[in-house]
């Protein structure tokens, strides 16, 4: 699914994918997130996502032009999980809502590790 809008000049497409990165890179650079992770389906097993990747860890859906996106992490060590979640949502929203127009309906956290950062 894709976000689009109608003006006056013609329609603007904004693919998820789009949304997804620029989610993405937003959310590494908060406070106790150490990266996106990605579940193996075949043994089970959650790996730490590099950057170049880190889209594979968020799935955005849109849905009459309000997204909800899902993040898959892995959190360091020692930090709230409560804290590290209000700090993503409220950058993620404030990023995607100001560069897409679009509303950010829920964001979705979930939680696959946590690591210890030296």
């Amino acid at each position: 699914m894709k976000g689009i809008y109608t003006t006056d000049y013609g329609k603007i497409i904004i693919d998820t994918s789009v949304i997804a990165k620029m989610a993405g890179l937003k959310a590494i650079g908060c406070f106790g997130i150490v990266g996106m992770a990605a579940l193996s389906k075949r043994d089970g097993i959650v790996k730490l996502l590099t950057r170049n990747s880190l889209t594979k860890g968020i799935q955005v859906t849109i849905e009459q032009n309000e997204i909800v996106i899902d993040f898959h992490v892995i959190v360091a060590y020692g930090v709230s999980i409560k804290t590290i979640s209000d700090n993503l949502v409220d950058a993620v929203t404030y990023q995607v809502e100001s560069a897409t127009g679009f509303k950010v309906k829920k964001i979705n956290i979930l939680v696959e590790g946590v690591r210890v950062i030296d």
